[in-house]
């Protein structure tokens, strides 16, 4: 009977692995790449994936905090996708480092070039150098828009509650870390152009720039490495509860 509940134990520990290692990769989300430090600059990456069977990822929408806004936004080039960065009018300009900012990035919007986008099993980054951060927040709360093949949209804007549990569909939310010395924190940007972060900004007079690249594709392969683990770890099991079960009857 021990034997018997240890091999259980086995399968059960790898199938728990094997759980835990989707619904974690399922939501869009973002991260920064070393620190975003208040008042500095960071890259980050809005981490994509694709959770349909049957239709593919073909845009990409971001929409940035309003009562935070960001003048600095500037879009690396992916292959097979085009990015737009808007711009708008913000309501009582800013003065920093000895200029005066006027507006501030609204919105950035990838868009898959030939139409096929991320294929299902798969997720894509969208890297993004902000500037610069606010200094007035412990964090950014993003709202994302996710368009499929089959014109399906997924709208990832549901913001966290203190207390409740995550909603069904969470925004990407960045978490700031204290401010630095030198106001640059973990940019890989340094020189970039002065950034707002004040009064809430107009959604009038919009402008848009357009980046583009040639296609490709990368794979999630850390939810792979957890799924083969959980494998191994399941097998081991039913096969030691095996072998003690040979023992005892000899």
């Amino acid at each position: 009977m021990k034997v018997s509940r240890i091999a259980a134990a086995g399968v059960l520990a790898g199938a728990t692995v094997l759980v835990l290692s989707g619904p974690a990769f399922a939501h869009v989300s973002v991260s920064a790449e070393g620190t975003a430090a208040k008042g500095g600059y960071a890259t980050v990456n809005f981490k994509v994936p694709n959770e349909r069977d049957n239709a593919t990822t073909t845009k990409v929408e971001v929409s940035f905090p309003a009562d935070h806004p960001l003048a600095s936004v500037m879009p690396e080039a992916i292959p097979g996708w085009t990015a737009e960065v808007t711009t708008a009018k913000l309501a009582k300009p800013l003065e920093m480092h000895g200029e005066k900012i006027t507006e501030a990035v609204s919105k950035v919007t990838w868009t898959a070039n030939d139409g096929k986008g991320i294929r299902a099993g798969f997720f894509q980054k969208f890297p993004l150098s902000l500037g610069q951060l606010p200094e007035d927040t412990d964090e950014l709360v993003f709202k994302a828009l996710q368009t499929y093949s089959n014109k399906e949209v997924v709208r990832w804007i549901e913001v966290q509650k203190d207390g409740a549990e995550e909603p069904d569909n969470p925004a990407p939310v960045l978490a700031l870390s204290a401010a630095t010395e030198d106001h640059h924190g973990g940019a890989s940007t340094t020189g970039e152009s002065a950034a707002a972060s004040a009064e809430p900004a107009e959604q009038a007079a919009a402008k848009t720039t357009t980046t583009a690249a040639e296609p490709a594709d990368s794979s999630d392969t850390t939810a792979r490495v957890l799924g083969v683990v959980g494998i191994v770890v399941g097998v081991a099991g039913v096969a030691y509860g095996v072998a003690g079960r040979r023992r005892t009857t000899v």
